[in-house]
């Protein structure tokens, strides 16, 4: 889901319809008088990430009327002062995470003498990451940041839960769960657009719009520029009509400033960032009606997995805090990931493959020479991207479900061979349509994924993200037609 400040959505296990909510009295960014929250529905991954700032915006375009250009200029330029901080701060979060992670899962074996991680470390650095998790959920304020069942978050985030937020994420994304950084991320940028607007005094509705526009600086760092974030939020607030630009253009000039830091100014050539594309991929020429009608069962089939393992995840983030207790949870969780990881490795994939969100493996993925290894994948990825959402850990959902998606397209370049570029485009369309229930934003990013060399894979991707669009959206309204069948929220 995603959350921007007076938007909520609140993706729970059933995901059921979304809806906006005006802001309360306690809101930041309410205005006197205004009524207060209605309980919202259950709503979607992406769509709350990609509103996060909106609904404090609009409170705030409706106070800068024609009468106080100034004052919203104000705005705008905070928020072309919040890109670049925000973005040192994505781009040092980054860092860390990938510090850790090397030390713990190359440079550690490397020391002991091995090649790859043993199965004592595969099996146990998941549980000490949920020890971390634990540490940073009980005695750090913030409960470690936002449940990823929730989605990816938003909004205003107090400045004293970095701390938490930080060390969760590092136990969750250090050390192997299933996760993605979306939501840390977005945490972090809205704190720094938070700290920005305390140092220049602003009120609590610019406090709610700069928060909104650090999020915003801050996610297009990993999603390779302002265009899918943008996007994401574009689709996230079409409710709010014609009030929709002015609240969008802080956000937008935040990330376009941040991301100058990436792609360097004059002669200077920026800091070091991965590249989204996937290196290695084969030119697709033209169009196959093979490859189109295939897209639409990898669409259906991408949702329906997604769907079933957050309806599991949602299960299992009711019963379990209940019954085992939160520390329990998390440490069983942990270890199931690791246990499912090194299965895996004994059937014949690779552990590292299956741990983490899988962003960094779907080159391997792609090239896979077997059914059965994409099929360990699936299955592997699928079990422990469900228990990391639901038995505590913290980070994002996106990144998981486009590996499900794109190891769904690619038992197609097993069975029909299919081009492993059309699976990773189709792969991308799908899984996060399915998860985040938007339908532009997958598409532009799958074309960012597979470069230049995937620019004829277009129209399948556009296939693949409506039928998983489609069929996310018809088990929503079953899933909240019948309650009992699944999980709460």
């Amino acid at each position: 889901m995603v959350t921007f400040a007076g938007i909520e959505r609140r993706g729970g296990p059933e995901m059921r319809p979304a809806r906006l909510r005006p802001l309360g009295r306690d809101d930041p960014g309410c205005r006197a008088g205004d009524p207060p929250p209605r309980d919202g529905r259950a709503m979607s991954d992406g769509q709350a990430s990609a509103e996060a700032g909106s609904g404090a915006g609009a409170q705030a375009a409706d106070a800068i009327g024609p009468q106080a250009g100034r004052a919203y200029l104000r705005l705008v330029g905070l928020g072309a002062a919040i890109g670049i901080p925000a973005a040192l701060v994505a781009a040092g979060f980054l860092a860390l995470v990938h510090v850790v992670e090397h030390g713990l899962w190359t440079d550690l074996p490397r020391d002991l003498g091995l090649s790859a991680p043993p199965w004592y470390l595969v099996i146990g650095l998941p549980v000490v990451g949920a020890v971390i998790v634990i540490i940073a959920r009980r005695l750090l304020p913030g409960d470690g940041g936002h449940p990823p069942l929730e989605g990816i978050g938003g909004g205003v985030v107090p400045i004293e839960n970095a701390p938490g937020i930080v060390l969760a994420a590092l136990g969750t994304l250090g050390f192997g769960a299933a996760l993605g950084p979306e939501a840390p991320l977005i945490a972090l940028g809205a704190i720094a657009g938070l700290a920005l607007a305390r140092l220049g005094r602003a009120d609590e509705q610019e406090s709610a719009v700069l928060a909104g526009a650090g999020s915003f600086s801050a996610i297009s760092s990993l999603f390779g520029g302002p265009i899918v974030g943008g996007i994401m939020m574009l689709e996230g607030g079409l409710s709010l009509g014609e009030k929709l630009l002015p609240v969008l253009l802080p956000g937008f000039v935040a990330a376009a400033v941040g991301y100058v830091l990436f792609i360097g100014l004059g002669n200077w050539s920026g800091i070091h960032s991965q590249t989204l594309t996937v290196t290695g991929l084969p030119p697709y020429h033209g169009t196959h009606l093979l490859d189109l009608l295939l897209s639409i069962p990898v669409g259906i089939l991408a949702a329906i997995l997604i769907g079933g393992v957050r309806r599991f995840a949602g299960w299992l983030a009711e019963r379990g805090p209940r019954d085992l207790g939160m520390p329990a949870l998390l440490l069983l969780g942990a270890l199931g990931v690791g246990l499912v990881a090194q299965m895996a490795d004994w059937l014949g994939a690779d552990s590292q493959d299956v741990l983490f969100s899988g962003q960094a493996s779907l080159p391997a993925l792609d090239s896979a020479t077997s059914t059965k290894i994409v099929l360990i994948l699936l299955v592997g990825k699928a079990a422990a991207y469900g228990l990391s959402l639901g038995c505590g850990f913290r980070g994002g959902p996106i990144f998981p479900a486009i590996f499900l998606g794109i190891a769904v397209a690619a038992l197609g370049v097993q069975w029909f061979g299919l081009s492993p570029t059309y699976a990773v485009a189709v792969g991308t369309a799908a899984g996060m349509a399915g998860t985040s229930r938007l339908l532009l934003a997958p598409i532009v990013f799958s074309g960012l994924l597979v470069g230049t060399s995937g620019v004829d894979t277009v129209p399948a991707a556009v296939l693949a993200a409506v039928s998983a669009w489609l069929t996310a959206t018809a088990l929503e309204r079953r899933s909240a037609a019948h309650p009992s069948d699944g999980a709460t929220s």
